[in-house]
């Protein structure tokens, strides 16, 4: 009777075998920032200023080289491509935030001291020369004329996105699609002054109010509305559709009780996405608003201030200290990103409460 072999035998696993761990490309990323950032360090040692953008870059470039080098060694030609195409993608988005996280980054900087002077969010620049002042009539004036953008804007933008989407058929629907393409890329000095003529004629020239300021962003809205909420009403099941029709629901009341709830959540990105679209346009708000140094809470009458009006012309016309009006320009661009920001905010919060649960 032969004895069993008492020798203890390896067990591979085929499917780990060759495999590199899931941590191991952090550690390659972290290896190549490093090496690349700690030479910008160094060769910036003698001029004083370090390159930060240059590293992040070249460390990026090295680690997707790494990445795929390292994978084809270990894991083969097959995982090695995946792996590469996975660094191109990360990479390609970490080379988009470089331009983003370096603006915010500069704003800020520059801003924040005069952002929490104590005067900068509590006064106007009335009778204010030199140092002082603030940007509270131009903070003011900038939710006046947006809040009635949106007011005219959205109601426009999203009936005719429902029309489109649930009864346009024929000449007309293309039309207003057509129209809604065109004005797409209408340029913002054009909207500024069909707006001003528009209201030259009904008022006399030399008009100069809040409410045409709302109207000439209304024009820039509109059709990042329509478009948005057109693409995101299509995107709801027409399953949903059928299902309330069969229950015998008119149509009216199905796009209201169905169609709209199921889709609030990308109408409201969509409209925050047209705010911020418009919240920074200085051409037409300078032609219809034109600009004070005052508060103004009267929409329809005399000018008002906006703060990308406000940063224009601490920049432009800066007087004897001309340091100041610098850096009150910095600090009314950071509170353009904040206001930016905290809309933003605010969208993503109705999207959360608002949106169907499609939990049990």
């Amino acid at each position: 009777m032969t004895a069993l072999d008492s020798t203890p035998r390896t067990v591979t696993n085929s499917y780990t075998a060759g495999k590199l761990p899931s941590w191991m490309p952090w550690v390659i990323l972290a290896g190549s920032l490093a090496i690349t950032v700690g030479s910008s360090i160094i060769m910036g040692l003698g001029t004083g200023e370090v390159n930060w953008i240059l590293g992040v870059i070249a460390g990026v470039a090295l680690f997707i080289l790494s990445n795929w080098v390292i994978a084809l060694l270990v894991e083969g030609g097959r995982q090695a491509t995946n792996r590469l195409i996975t660094s191109l993608v990360s990479g390609a988005f970490v080379l988009a935030l470089i331009p983003l996280i370096w603006l915010v980054g500069t704003v800020a900087a520059n801003g924040m001291p005069t952002f929490l002077n104590g005067t900068f969010l509590s006064q106007s620049m009335r009778n204010v020369v030199g140092e002082g002042g603030g940007a509270l009539h131009a903070i003011v004036g900038t939710l006046i004329i947006t809040g009635f953008a949106a007011l005219i804007s959205i109601p426009i933008g999203l009936m005719t996105a429902i029309y489109l989407v649930e009864y346009g058929t024929g000449k007309l629907a293309r039309g207003i699609t057509f129209f809604v393409d065109v004005m797409t890329g209408i340029p913002s000095i054009v909207a500024g002054l069909a707006t001003y003529a528009l209201f030259a004629l009904l008022f006399g020239e030399g008009v100069r109010m809040g409410f045409a300021g709302s109207v000439a962003l209304s024009i820039l809205m509109i059709p990042v509305v329509v478009r948005s909420s057109e693409e995101i009403i299509r995107l709801v099941p027409n399953e949903l559709r059928e299902a309330s029709y069969a229950l015998g629901v008119p149509k009216w009341r199905t796009i209201v009780k169905v169609v709209l709830p199921t889709s609030i959540a990308g109408i409201t990105t969509g409209v925050m996405l047209s705010i911020s679209r418009v919240i920074g346009e200085t051409a037409p708000l300078l032609i219809v608003a034109g600009f004070t140094a005052s508060m103004n809470y009267n929409p329809f009458s005399e000018r008002m201030m906006s703060l990308p009006v406000f940063v224009y012309t601490q920049y432009v016309s800066p007087g004897t200290d001309a340091e100041f009006y610098i850096q009150r320009a910095w600090a009314g661009a950071l509170t353009l990103i904040v206001i930016v920001a905290l809309l933003n905010a605010i969208a993503r919060v109705v999207s959360h409460f608002f949106s169907p649960k499609l939990g049990r």
